[in-house]
């Protein structure tokens, strides 16, 4: 069974930085292309970066400079260092394959506000 356990979040303001991790169990995340989703209140989830298996990454533009997607394939975990935080970037952040896969985890709460 698959379990994918994301964290990191949290309450920052404008400019800051966080840095999410997100540790697979169950699946050997090294052999899929892995990504970090987020839903904001209101909104659909929408995929915000994808690393491939080769360590190819792609972004959204909306946070193409900002964030970076990194993985340990030893330590089978997805990170998503996030800096020069917007308070549009409040969301609860998912990570999954890429495409998506398996089950959601729980997420983890990002909050950008002063």
């Amino acid at each position: 069974q698959v379990q994918l356990v994301e964290s990191g979040g949290g309450l920052v303001q404008p400019g800051g930085s966080l840095r999410l991790s997100c540790a697979a169990s169950g699946v050997i995340s090294s052999l899929n292309s892995m990504g970090w989703y987020r839903q904001a209140p209101g909104k659909e989830r929408e995929l915000v970066a994808g690393i491939t298996i080769g360590g190819g990454t792609n972004y959204a533009d909306s946070v193409k400079g900002r964030f970076t997607i990194s993985r340990d394939d030893h330590k089978n975990t997805v990170y998503l260092q996030m800096n020069s935080l917007k308070p549009e970037d409040t969301a609860v952040y998912y990570c999954n394959a890429r495409p998506p896969l398996w089950g959601w985890g729980q997420g983890t709460q990002v909050t950008v506000s002063s």
